[in-house]
């Protein structure tokens, strides 16, 4: 896209959808990518590969803040760390690689239907809250699976890794610090892969959009985070993703 043709106008919807995602981010811990992606897809029209592209670029910045902190407050598990590092890292390359390599009207039926199901999981686990503890045994198989959802359908890799470490019984604090930090390198992996597949082109202005909407609403989701309850956040999270994903879903099968 030529730079000079960019204007607040073109840039607002992207802008929207960045601050929605980063609203519910900021006070979860998760789901930026999730929600950013399901309303590029399933509202906008974006194609999958293309939407993925932009949110991956995004969190190249929001996940290397949040590493950072993790580490500096002592939130990550060195152990976990790496059992997690290099099968996410695998899945998210294979992930874009499958999802730059299929014909855009063919998957995203199948992405708005993985969204769908994020969304289902989500609301499950607001209602289910709290999750019951157990001994966490599953790590790099869920590193490989959520590395490789995360880069077909732009997000999931707090809810499906997180989530599921969590009710394995890991301690939450180092689950969510290290998940975080993790999930920096995830980011700049899928990003170099969506670009080395797909070029710049068509990037530029709505990243834009999108960084300045997160940005925006960083604040007010740490805010949020302090004065809102987890499951009411998450049965309403999921709620939203469920309903915006299905929609999609019906649209694109008319």
């Amino acid at each position: 896209m030529d730079l000079s043709s960019i204007n607040l106008e073109y840039l607002l919807p992207f802008i929207a959808v960045g601050f929605a995602a980063q609203l519910v981010d900021g006070a979860l811990g998760m789901a930026f990518g999730v929600i950013s992606n399901t309303l590029l897809v399933g509202v906008m029209g974006v194609p999958p590969a293309l939407a993925s592209q932009r949110v991956h670029i995004v969190e190249c910045f929001t996940t290397a803040t949040s590493g950072i902190s993790h580490l500096l407050h002592g939130n990550v598990d060195k152990a976990l760390f790496f059992r997690l590092l290099l099968p996410g890292v695998t899945g998210g390359v294979l992930g874009a690689y499958v999802l730059t390599s299929l014909d855009a009207s063919v998957v995203k039926p199948f992405v708005l239907l993985y969204l769908t199901s994020i969304g289902i999981y989500i609301l499950a686990r607001g209602l289910f809250w709290p999750p019951k503890i157990r001994e966490a045994k599953v790590i790099a198989p869920l590193g490989l699976f959520g590395g490789f959802l995360d880069a077909v359908g732009g997000g999931g890799w707090g809810p499906v890794v997180t989530s599921n470490l969590l009710i394995q019984g890991a301690d939450p604090r180092k689950v969510i610090g290290t998940v975080n930090s993790v999930e920096f390198f995830l980011t700049i992996t899928v990003s170099a892969a969506f670009v080395w597949r797909l070029g710049f082109a068509d990037v530029a202005g709505p990243t834009l959009g999108l960084i300045i909407g997160g940005l925006a609403a960083a604040p007010i989701g740490a805010w949020a985070a302090k004065h809102f309850p987890t499951k009411q956040m998450l049965i309403m999270v999921g709620v939203v993703l469920t309903l915006t994903s299905a929609y999609g879903v019906w649209k694109a099968w008319m």
